[in-house]
């Protein structure tokens, strides 16, 4: 640059880009997919994705998009940093689980990780964990004055709890250094057994704990705001956040009733979510909910610097898959990066077997490493709030906090936690919602990798030894591959009992450039429901088809071809193909116009992106089942 040119930045040399600008470019994109009708705004809203809770995610975010500012990490409210230094210090707490139930396989497990790069340990204890008798046994060798123990006892909490606290004494470790969180959570317990008898002792028992640990332990909490059972029970983002509210405004109340000023109180209670492989959303659920909290703790009296949310980050069990694990790895390594940079100060990234029982050492070993790396070489905790000034994050962080706002005075309007549970009103929510989401899983407009895409029926099954069972008799636990692990399973079972899977014969109809992409929908489509899939080397015709079915050793055909082919070819190929034996036969593609000709030709039902996936497999699944 010269004297007479002074220095501008890059930009500056181009025109600014408007809004109608870039419309105009979508058009351009959405004419050549086949799209004429949609200009201007309605070409921007053809790019939208509906989320759950009523939330549009747009295509294109602005400076215009911009929500409320959301202030400054470690201020009220808290949206970027429940601290000013966020986990620039020390990163956040890498905190692993245990179920055993064998107080020395329970201390093994946790000495290998706490030896790691474990830097505290989630201990389930009680029923479906180690006895409360063995917790000493479980933790011995474990330098209390260093590690962080969190407690998840149910209904054994008290006792639980005591006996840790006994443990920190025996170790001399003075209580006023101990760190972690007794895990007492009645109302969590509530909607996990639906048993409401001793609801109001646990409250009290709760309230106990928490005076104490106020006057003796300050490092400790209590409580547990668990949001995991409605997240597991099929609820969305808002719904998981308007339940943790309502549970932690109902320990509130119960907590300075008992005498505790509402800074102690609210100094009781960790909160804990579930972390999933929806990037954006995750990050901005762990935003959202610290400012809501912050607006609880603001109503109620509470100093600011007491209003900051302590969050414990758990990756999602619901989206985790039993057939093909070590896709597993994937998910929770996203889930994992959301959560640290969401802003969570406790992550657990669970073992990639889990879905399958007790994890061996490779998964705990893999699961602790996904979160070293994350730290210690990707560096992820070295900045606060990293998604912070997205507009997109930013407008997605408001609008699930205003959908979880609303939630959460449904609730209260009922009457609080407590009375919503008892009424069944959040059972009735999150299965209203998990229900729409179980119909885009079955017609894959959500698709689950290594299951209902890409399935891989050769692959050796993963085994581990069983788990102890959860408690169970309130809200249900879900998973994203429940209905595809049943077709799996009628496949297996055909599989013992005849020595080869269930089979459905493709008929590649024309040329190769015509029959590929369907070919490759149908194989994918059957196959995630167990169903393997033969084929010719080249195409068939109706000729050929007949003595090529035979060859297949199946009992089922589905036609794969163009639009052009299928008129050309469909109803003559179809009555070959039952002539031959086939006792249904699908047409891969939408049949349009021609449907009546290709049914009364013999075609049994159409296959295509969007369909009833399910349904098709588990109707395919009887036929072959009873021929």
């Amino acid at each position: 640059m010269t004297a007479e040119s002074p220095e501008l930045p890059l930009a500056a040399a181009f025109p600014d880009a408007d809004r109608e600008q870039w419309q105009r470019l979508v058009e351009g994109v959405l004419r050549k997919s086949g799209v004429t009708e949609a200009s201007g705004a309605a070409a921007e809203d053809a790019l939208a994705t509906d989320l759950q809770d009523g939330i549009r995610i747009r295509p294109l975010y602005t400076a215009e998009d911009g929500a409320a500012a959301p202030g400054h990490p470690g201020f009220p409210p808290y949206v970027r940093a429940g601290r000013p230094e966020g986990t620039t210090v020390a990163g956040w707490d890498v905190r692993q689980r245990h179920v055993h139930t064998d107080p020395r396989q329970a201390n093994e497990a946790v000495l290998a990780d706490l030896e790691n790069g474990v830097s505290s340990v989630w201990l389930t204890v009680g029923d479906g964990g180690v006895p409360v008798s063995g917790l000493e046994q479980a933790l011995q060798g474990v330098y209390l004055d260093l590690a962080a123990v969190v407690l998840d006892a149910g209904a054994d909490f008290a006792a639980a709890a005591e006996e840790l606290l006994r443990l920190y004494t025996a170790s001399g470790a003075p209580l006023s250094e101990a760190a972690g969180c007794l895990g007492a959570d009645p109302l969590g317990l509530l909607a996990r057994t639906g048993d409401d008898a001793k609801l109001r002792l646990q409250l009290e028992s709760a309230a106990r704990l928490a005076e104490r640990c106020t006057t003796e332990a300050p490092g400790l909490r209590a409580l547990a705001v668990d949001a995991l059972p409605y997240h597991e029970a099929g609820g969305s983002a808002a719904e998981e956040l308007g339940t943790s509210l309502a549970t932690g405004v109902g320990y509130l109340r119960q907590l300075t009733g008992a005498g505790l000023g509402i800074d102690d109180a609210c100094r009781q209670l960790e909160f804990r979510y579930a972390a999933t492989a929806d990037q954006f959303l995750t990050i901005a659920k762990l935003r959202a909910a610290r400012r809501l909290w912050a607006r609880v703790a603001e109503v109620c009296g509470a100093s600011p610097a007491a209003a900051a949310q302590r969050q414990h980050a758990v990756t999602s069990t619901v989206m985790m898959t039993r057939r093909d694990p070590w896709v597993n790895m994937l998910r929770t390594t996203v889930a994992g990066l959301s959560a640290g940079v969401g802003g969570a100060e406790a992550v657990t990234v669970l073992p990639f077997d889990a879905a399958l029982g007790l994890p061996d050492a490779f998964a705990r070993r893999i699961a602790r490493n996904t979160q070293s790396v994350l730290l210690e070489e990707s560096h992820l905790s070295k900045v606060i709030d990293p998604a912070g000034g997205s507009w997109y994050v930013e407008s997605l962080t408001d609008e699930l906090a205003r959908a979880a706002w609303a939630w959460f005075q449904e609730i209260e309007g009922t009457g609080g936690q407590a009375a919503a549970l008892r009424s069944g009103m959040i059972a009735g929510r999150l299965a209203e919602t998990w229900q729409r989401r179980t119909d885009d899983l079955a017609r894959r407009r959500e698709p689950i990798t290594g299951v209902s895409e890409f399935p891989h029926l050769a692959e050796p099954p993963v085994h581990r030894e069983p788990a102890p069972a959860p408690i169970g008799g309130g809200l249900p636990r879900v998973r994203r591959d429940d209905a595809y692990e049943r077709l799996r399973s009628r496949s297996d079972a055909h599989l013992a009992a005849s020595g080869a899977r269930p089979k459905v014969f493709l008929a590649a109809l024309g040329p190769v450039a015509s029959h590929t992409a369907r070919l490759a929908f149908a194989a994918n489509l059957f196959q995630a429901g167990g169903i393997e899939t033969v084929q010719e080397p080249g195409p068939v015709d109706a000729e050929s088809v007949a003595e090529a079915f035979a060859r297949s050793g199946a009992r089922t055909a589905c036609l794969c071809a163009s639009d052009a082919v299928y008129g050309e070819q469909a109803a003559a190929v179809a009555p070959a193909l039952k002539s031959a034996g086939a006792v249904r036969v699908h047409l891969a593609g939408k049949p349009g116009e021609r449907r009546e000709e290709f049914t009364a030709a013999g075609v049994d039902s159409f296959v295509f992106a969007g369909c009833d996936a399910v349904g098709v497999l588990s109707s395919a699944l009887d036929v072959m089942e009873v021929a």
